[in-house]
């Protein structure tokens, strides 16, 4: 399970400028090719896949920045509520790269690049 294309909206609603990859008919773009449309963008990864934090650390780039959400419960909900909370705290280091771990109870921040 990814990230949900409704917590998108749910984040286009709050008045960021947030896209999902299905709605540009991009969800078998490879793992590289996000990191680099992401990088072009100026966007921020939400992820539960490993991948993009690994692909993002070994880059040696400052950009893009990843939240990669590590759950025990990834509904759409709970996800959400720790979005929420965790962006407050976080987004200067979003803002100048970074990666954001979140699990259940904490979350990390690691400057970009690693």
């Amino acid at each position: 399970m990814g990230i949900s294309p409704r917590t998108v909206d749910d984040l286009r609603q709050q008045g960021h400028d947030a896209v999902h990859l299905v709605e540009q008919g991009l969800e078998r773009l490879v793992d590289r090719d996000i990191l680099v449309k992401a990088r072009n963008e100026g966007r921020i990864l939400l992820t539960v896949d490993l991948d993009f934090a690994q692909l993002s650390a070994l880059s040696g780039e400052p950009f893009p920045s990843v939240i990669l959400f590590r759950l025990g419960n990834v509904s759409r909900d709970v996800l959400e509520v720790r979005l929420a909370e965790d962006l407050s705290q976080c987004a200067e280091d979003l803002e100048t790269g970074a990666i954001v771990s979140v699990r259940d109870e904490v979350f990390r921040v690691r400057s970009l690049p690693i």
